[in-house]
């Protein structure tokens, strides 16, 4: 029986295995003054990115690390840096297939938790509480495979 024939047969399931805080750091570098003198909710630039690791077969780490930045004006009013990770387990799919489902489906899993760590944070640096807006992982994942094939063209280019 051939890998496509087995790999048929299997129905694809998605397991949640663990997820943990890997890193987390905030700043509040003009603390008391930029408390002291806030007088709304900072605003922030947001850098968003996913990392997908390898760990067995079908067993990988998807990480999803969130970067803000938010200003008062032109001080920094606080700096929130998260990488936050779950180990997922899937059954059912291709190895390539694995990677683009987890490109979606894992941050998909993971951004409730970031959402509300980050928000946790913030509060309890002394600002009102970030709250992310919902992020389409689909266009990201799709943004970032599109990103790769132009840098692949791009250097078939040069040679």
């Amino acid at each position: 029986m051939s890998d496509d024939a087995t790999q048929a047969q299997v129905p694809v399931q998605l397991t949640v295995n663990t997820q943990y805080v890997k890193d987390l750091s905030f700043e509040n570098p003009n603390a008391p003054r930029s408390l002291i003198e806030l007088e709304s909710q900072p605003e922030g630039q947001m850098d968003i990115n996913v990392g997908i690791k390898k760990l067995q077969e079908n067993v990988h780490e998807v990480s999803l690390n969130v970067s803000v930045e938010a200003k008062s004006g032109e001080t920094v009013a606080y700096i929130c840096e998260l990488s936050y990770c779950g180990v997922f387990t899937i059954e059912g799919l291709s190895a390539e297939q694995q990677v683009q489902l987890l490109s979606v489906e894992g941050p998909r899993n993971l951004f409730p938790f970031v959402r509300s760590i980050i928000a946790e944070a913030t509060q309890n640096g002394g600002f009102p509480p970030l709250f992310l807006t919902p992020i389409d992982f689909a266009a990201l994942a799709h943004q970032r495979m599109m990103q790769e094939q132009a840098a692949v063209e791009g250097s078939q280019q040069v040679q």
